[in-house]
């Protein structure tokens, strides 16, 4: 339960039948393509659009950084999760990169900054992290 929570789409419990993976993976797979890699995300008054690497609020296109694109995005593909700093981090930064999990507090100050009156969908969950509220 506590995967699905931390955003997995689905999980296989031990013991598990090879016939109940397959079928598992089936029915991923029998998901429109679309729906798996929509390069657009619409949450309230912030749109996103990841292969353009652009993002709207309120049709109003704003500016970000590299790492604040990445970091809106994340949290945005997982609407009411929980994520942790460390799991921000290991999303968002390289894997050869050196930071401290103060880096993404940094980062989400300067991104509600610039996200505006829409800086109220990062929510900050105190002491697990931060959560991009549901719509």
């Amino acid at each position: 339960m506590v995967g699905l929570e931390l955003g997995a789409d689905d999980y296989v419990t031990k013991p598990f039948s090879p016939r109940e993976l397959i079928a598992r993976i089936r029915a991923i797979l029998r998901r429109p393509l679309q729906q798996q890699l929509s390069n657009k995300i619409e949450r309230g008054d912030i749109a996103i659009d990841s292969a353009k690497h652009k993002v709207a609020i309120r049709g109003k296109e704003i500016s970000l950084t590299h790492t604040e694109f990445k970091l809106l995005e994340f949290m945005a593909r997982r609407p009411g999760v929980v994520l942790s700093r460390d799991r921000i981090l290991d999303a968002v930064s390289g894997d050869d990169a050196v930071v401290c999990d103060r880096t993404v507090d940094a980062h989400i100050k300067s991104l509600r900054q610039k996200l505006g009156k829409a800086k109220d969908y990062i929510e900050t969950v105190r002491g697990a992290g931060y959560r991009f509220k549901e719509v």
